[in-house]
């Protein structure tokens, strides 16, 4: 028996043995790819209770760029929304739509583009967020009352497309500046807050609170109210190209903050309650971005063009087009037991917006802007509408 039982224990442990090396000679997960299957309006989940109008003029905005390209021009990464000529029709016919008619708007889309579900492989499930234009107080001269610089985009800073070099890296970018012939890292966030760039980079708005910067470094865009009583809108002009890193893990990872109450609203109050440690935190996170003065309508997004509060998305181009609507389908911001499912369009990116299925919508600027964006965290899906005459492939 005993010889029996060992015999047994020998081939149990060496089946133990081939399973833990079956488990670590699994393949990786598959690299992100974004897939496309073609669907009907009719599955478009509330497709028929938005008030698509609202989301023409976001659209119109969008065609502007797209009318104005060689019709041979593709749209997207590996063309996936087909060429400018595919576009430049529907986009012509956006003219003879009614203003505010919900009924032609959704005739409009109905007759002209087939809406596709959009999967990561075979994972339609992504995360969506929100942003907003923060506000801030302000002035445009040096002031102790207003001590953080807002900087202009510095004359040596160089962003590089990475995509120009290499297929591999297509959707990548980076900046830096060049010495000696070379391209070198530029300064990261610690570094800037530290007075590296003080008398090298011009200065474009003095701000008051720290925290409330930080936050416009984040959101990309905001309007200051002024000590002149004006106001002055900004927004994203460049990045020092360092990757951006969110604050919140490292607020869930110190056991400060639990990871369902994680919020703009959560960590910024965390950060004014503990003003001794919140420079060091904001500091984790080296993303740093340089600003320009708006003029006329905005902000403006990736695609430059004017963002419209509710209507517009930021994606990650590396995938998805820019100029393309997007049907969402995904929780309510304030209530995890409606839906929120309307159209918009594509228009924008940003650092942590990554992969086949993730959307940060923009909601505009206000306490009630502030408030959606801050606690977006929202699980759903969405679906891309490419022309008719677009197969894309995927």
């Amino acid at each position: 028996m005993r010889s029996l039982f060992t015999v047994a224990a020998l081939a149990a442990a060496t089946l133990l043995v081939a399973c833990e090396r079956k488990e670590e000679a699994k393949a990786p997960p598959p690299p992100d790819k974004l897939t496309l299957k073609p669907v009907a309006f009719a599955d478009l989940p509330g497709w028929t209770a938005d008030r698509v109008a609202e989301a023409v003029p976001a659209f119109q905005r969008s065609c502007a760029k797209v009318k104005a390209q060689p019709a041979d021009r593709p749209i997207g990464p590996d063309g996936v929304g087909g060429k400018a000529g595919d576009w430049q029709t529907p986009c012509a016919k956006l003219a003879d739509l009614p203003p505010g008619d919900d009924a032609a708007a959704r005739a409009f889309f109905e007759e002209w583009f087939t809406p596709y579900a959009a999967a990561n492989n075979d994972n339609r499930r992504g995360l969506f967020t929100g942003y907003y234009e923060v506000e801030l107080k302000g002035s445009r001269k040096p002031d102790p009352a207003y001590p953080v610089p807002l900087y202009k985009r510095p004359a040596d800073l160089v962003m590089v497309n990475l995509g120009e070099f290499s297929d591999r890296w297509k959707g990548e970018r980076t900046a830096g500046r060049v010495v000696n012939g070379q391209l070198k890292p530029f300064e990261d966030r610690a570094a800037i807050e530290a007075g590296a760039l003080r008398g090298k980079a011009q200065e474009l708005v003095w701000l008051q609170d720290p925290i409330a910067t930080f936050f416009l470094h984040i959101q990309g865009s905001g309007r200051v109210r002024l000590a002149d009583g004006t106001e002055m809108r900004v927004g994203y002009a460049a990045q020092n190209g360092h990757k951006y890193v969110a604050i919140g893990k490292e607020l869930i990872d110190r056991g400060a903050l639990k990871r369902e109450n994680v919020s703009l609203q959560t960590i910024r109050a965390w950060l004014q309650a503990n003003p001794d440690q919140a420079a060091a935190l904001m500091n984790m996170n080296p993303s740093y971005v340089f600003f320009q003065e708006l003029k006329g309508d905005g902000p403006n997004g990736a695609q430059n063009v004017a963002l419209t509060p509710g209507r517009s998305l930021a994606v990650d181009s590396k995938f998805l087009p820019y100029g393309v609507p997007v049907w969402l389908d995904a929780e309510d911001p304030l209530d995890t037991q409606q839906r929120l499912r309307r159209l918009l369009v594509a228009q924008d990116t940003g650092g942590a917006i990554r992969g086949p299925v993730r959307g940060d919508v923009f909601w505009g600027h206000g306490e009630e802007a502030e408030q959606k964006a801050g606690v977006m965290k929202s699980p759903g899906e969405y679906y891309i509408l490419l022309p008719k005459t677009v197969t894309p492939v995927s």
